[in-house]
């Protein structure tokens, strides 16, 4: 009897599989991305409920040193006249945003880091260069796929510090000199120049810069003007002598690039203010010492203008940002803070006439809360006779440390006399980037924090001061403040 076959089962093939398992992971992608997608999808949608394009979340790393202060409200200034300076201050009531704030202020090992960078740069230029190494190895000119690049330097490529050839020696040697008197080995100082630029937002956005005349005046009772306008801008350069020429141009507004300005400042800080901050007093330790010796590692830097302030947050922006890569790109630029801030940040949660909650300056058993110059001519009945290190006095409440005495500290405000009378209630600023032809008069920032060498009334929260913004003083340093991209706390503080 003949038996009907079985009919087989087809097998598929390698290939055959392949194809199958890949169109299934296909589907599968398409339903993933269009869930992860959510709303976003919608905005091709014909019609229906509108749901909202959403971004991805994004949450803010803490940055490293610094504490956040959240936003709130503060009356600023004194209500009262200081007994003992006869000082009035406008008082005002206003909001700020949140920011993080450096613990304290920068110290000179900071400070030396930007100064050594700034060194390295110019050492691996010139190791780069025919004139010295000729080792273009040091540049970057193109990108991974061989396309032509504004040339930047190699940062990965080590400085042949210990094995140098004669070329490499000669392109290291150059940064430094010979003292001629004792024949001390030391950084050229007048080589430490870093050149930043700055894209002016605030400016860009006003609305008697736009490109269109028709959106200059948004008033249809007036005539479309079609007169020039003109635009400021700051530039720098190194001339053929090496000297920093510094230029505020006024021209026609032509586009976005009318709002950026370049900056070249010289960086290492003036370790002679500690003679001429004194004058008939042996300070020359300080002038050898202070900024150099590791011994001073964490003492508050000083001897550096509000300009080299400036420029310190620039360039730790971009180390940050060289750091981080894509994932930087929403980091606010690091900052000097704001004279609010500062004094905001000052009183801590409790809006304290002090960085403490006392309106005494020492405890009960006689220790004091901050470094100043507790009698006329004792210094040293505080611990201390010039700066002390930072953060060897209790913080305040929001965590901040040396808001009061060691040093005084720039801040990115114009000093006038009217103060917060002259700004506004909501993240309160008053700017002026003086060209260099400005009066002096024009040039005052405002310090806050008195310090070290500073009696009791004016290391109060609200004390204002001022200085030249190309002024190096002994007694002045800084800390940095970066905008924070949200805050959801709050909080409100007194008056006093």
């Amino acid at each position: 009897m003949k038996q009907t076959p079985i009919p087989q089962r087809k097998h598929l093939s390698w290939r055959k599989a392949c194809q199958v398992v890949c169109c299934v992971l296909l589907i599968l992608s398409a339903c993933c991305l269009s869930a992860c997608m959510g709303a976003s999808s919608n905005a091709m949608a014909t019609g229906g409920e509108i749901t909202g394009v959403r971004g991805t979340a994004f949450s803010e790393p803490s940055p490293y040193g610094m504490v956040a202060v959240p936003k709130g409200s503060l009356r600023v200034g004194l209500e009262e006249n200081d007994t003992l300076w006869g000082a009035g201050f406008p008082a005002r009531d206003i909001s700020v945003d949140g920011f993080w704030m450096d613990q304290t202020e920068v110290s000179n090992a900071k400070y030396r880091q930007f100064v050594y960078w700034v060194r390295d740069s110019i050492i691996r230029e010139r190791l780069a260069d025919p004139a010295f190494g000729g080792d273009e190895t040091y540049k970057i000119e193109e990108d991974k796929e061989g396309n032509p690049i504004t040339p930047r330097l190699d940062w990965s490529k080590n400085i042949p510090w210990r094995k140098a050839n004669e070329d490499e020696q000669r392109a290291i040697e150059s940064v430094y000199v010979i003292h001629p008197i004792d024949g001390t080995k030391m950084l050229d100082a007048s080589q430490m120049n870093y050149r930043y630029e700055v894209y002016d937002y605030a400016a860009a956005a006003l609305r008697k810069y736009r490109l269109n005349p028709e959106e200059r005046d948004l008033n249809t009772d007036h005539a479309v003007s079609e007169e020039d306008v003109m635009i400021s801008k700051d530039t720098a350069y190194i001339n053929d002598d090496g000297k920093i020429v510094r230029q505020t141009i006024t021209r026609k507004l032509s586009g976005p690039w009318d709002f950026l300005n370049t900056y070249i400042v010289n960086i290492y800080p003036d370790t002679t203010c500690w003679v001429n901050d004194f004058r008939n007093a042996e300070n020359e330790r300080y002038l050898r010492l202070y900024f150099s010796n590791p011994a001073y590692d964490d003492y508050p830097v000083v001897g550096v203008t509000w300009e080299q302030a400036q420029a310190f947050c620039r360039w730790r922006t971009d180390f940050l940002l060289r750091g981080m890569g894509m994932a930087g790109a929403e980091i606010q630029p690091y900052r000097l803070p704001t004279e609010i801030e500062w004094e905001y940040a000052a009183r801590g949660k409790e809006g304290n006439p002090f960085p403490w909650e006392s309106k005494e300056v020492k405890s009960d058993k006689g220790c004091f809360y901050a470094n100043f110059k507790p009698d006329r001519g004792n210094y040293t009945k505080d611990g201390s006779l010039i700066t002390s290190k930072c953060g060897i006095f209790s913080a305040n409440s929001n965590g901040l440390y040396d808001m009061a005495g060691n040093v005084a500290e720039w801040t990115s405000t114009v000093y006038t006399e009217a103060g917060v009378e002259s700004m506004s209630d909501m993240n309160p600023e008053l700017r002026y980037n003086a060209a260099k032809e400005d009066p002096y008069r024009l040039k005052k920032k405002s310090v806050r924090g008195g310090s070290w060498k500073d009696p009791e009334s004016m290391i109060r929260s609200a004390w204002r001061s001022y200085e030249y913004q190309n002024q190096p003083r002994s007694y002045i340093g800084f800390r940095c403040v970066r905008s924070m991209m949200t805050d959801g706390g709050s909080k409100n503080k007194g008056k006093k």
